[in-house]
């Protein structure tokens, strides 16, 4: 499965996630712990002692595009999905920055269960919903993106309620000025600064990617199976470190780097074969 973003994509992946890495360590005001290095990572196992599957959306099951609408569905992502799901006793979620709404539109709701906007969001398997209050502050966070963007044709804000993100992937050279308005924004009102694949976003603070994956496994159909985190950027280490933390496992997806996964895989087409291919052991 290839998806082309219109008008082709303007920064190479590696790209993309070095200058995610290179906000990322911007942001921290205290070295954050190191992590393992990774100049190679081998394949995940195929087959797998009772898995619990927990995929990224953007990266992971999607290509990167321009813009965040520029992601549209897919039979085959969809059709893996689906089948992976009833292999699996239903043990598949998606946990992404995005929100939930976003999540099924791009995977045609083939997802029961579901975590947006970094753990703000998320949906259990039994359809219901736990979603935290936004912080007031993100109103202004998001009223300064978007007099920020104004004038630096490019960029693009995301107003996800809970959250608001600033993406300069049309405007790379902007990235400087991002970082320093969102890091302004971040000690003005005590939003959470979040660093991705050329995008900064302040969210409502208590949630990572790492709290959903946590949350999921306390619950049926997860609770006591084998969690395997698959993702590609820095927001996705969070959930690497529960997996392993809870009995399982990371995957990055994408060219290597220093990363909490123990596993890796090229890229998207790699991720939805491993998917079609996954089975449980008995």
């Amino acid at each position: 499965m290839r998806e082309k973003a219109p008008g082709g994509v303007n920064l190479c992946r590696r790209t993309a996630l070095e200058e995610a890495m290179r906000i990322s360590n911007l942001i921290a005001d205290g070295a954050p712990a190191p992590l393992a290095s990774a100049s190679h990572l081998p394949p995940p196992p195929i087959r797998l002692p009772r898995p619990a599957l927990f995929l990224d959306m953007d990266g992971v099951l999607a290509p990167l595009a321009e813009t965040p609408d520029a992601v549209v569905p897919h039979p085959e992502r969809t059709a893996a999905l689906r089948a992976v799901a009833g292999r699996l006793d239903g043990r598949v979620a998606i946990i992404s920055g995005r929100t939930i709404a976003e999540i099924d539109r791009i995977a045609e709701a083939s997802a029961a269960s579901a975590s947006g906007v970094h753990g703000l969001e998320r949906r259990r398997a039994d359809g219901s919903l736990d979603r935290a209050e936004a912080d007031p502050a993100v109103r202004d966070a998001v009223a300064a993106f978007e007099a920020f963007a104004r004038t630096r044709p490019g960029i693009i804000v995301e107003d996800k309620a809970v959250s608001a993100g600033l993406h300069y992937r049309g405007a790379p050279a902007e990235g400087e000025a991002a970082l320093a308005l969102a890091k302004d924004l971040a000690g003005q009102t005590g939003l959470a600064l979040q660093a991705g694949n050329l995008v900064v976003e302040l969210k409502t603070p208590g949630t990572s990617k790492g709290t959903a994956l946590k949350a999921f496994m306390q619950e049926p159909p997860f609770a006591g199976a084998v969690p395997v985190m698959l993702g590609d950027d820095l927001t996705d280490e969070d959930g690497f470190r529960a997996a392993e933390t809870l009995g399982g496992f990371g995957v990055l997806v994408g060219p290597p780097r220093e990363t909490a996964a123990r596993y890796g895989l090229p890229d998207v087409d790699a991720v939805l074969a491993w998917l079609n291919a996954v089975e449980e052991r008995e």
